[in-house]
């Protein structure tokens, strides 16, 4: 990262309890869940990072505290900076506030981690399903979401798999 950044980055660091990891010059901070809001919003009107690049998610299920760490990319146009935000969260219904407050694209990734992950974000304007159908069941890259596969067919189980294998009635 850019040395010019490095106090301000201290600077969340006492202001909002946050971890600082650095790797081949990215920042990412650990912060936690009540600090989000604020941390952006610094992030935005005081650092110059106008721009939200992506919230994604990572499920560590059996794991339960943190089961979800939300994953928060910022991109600053003007110092040409990258900065990566993480937010732990606990048990199997995990709340956060939204950001959409202060990035309005937010509403986009917050909708997805809520289909996707089943993440509810307080205070989100229209929290509902953007990519699955609406009346889905369950949230699929949760790790305990069940598969639902086909076994895949070789050549040593051919005749096991074709003999279980539904086929149209001629």
């Amino acid at each position: 990262m850019n040395d010019d950044f490095k106090p301000a980055v201290k600077t969340l660091v006492d202001r909002f309890d946050a971890q600082i990891e650095e790797h081949r010059g990215d920042i990412s901070l650990s912060i936690p869940r009540q600090h989000v809001v604020e941390t952006c919003r610094t992030l935005r009107d005081e650092l110059g990072f106008e721009m939200l690049i992506a919230i994604t998610a990572v499920d560590y299920w059996p794991q339960q505290s943190p089961r979800f760490h939300m994953v928060y990319q910022l991109l600053s146009l003007h110092h040409n900076v990258r900065i990566s935000l993480r937010v732990p969260l606990v048990g199997n219904y995990p709340t956060a506030d939204s950001i959409e407050c202060v990035y309005p694209n937010a509403n986009w990734y917050e909708r997805e981690l809520w289909d996707m992950f089943g993440i509810r974000f307080e205070g989100h304007s229209d929290l509902r399903r953007i990519v699955m159908p609406y009346d889905w069941e369950g949230h699929p890259l949760r790790k305990d979401y069940p598969l639902g596969y086909e076994e895949v067919q070789f050549s040593f189980n051919y005749e096991e798999i074709d003999e279980r294998k539904p086929y149209a009635k001629d």
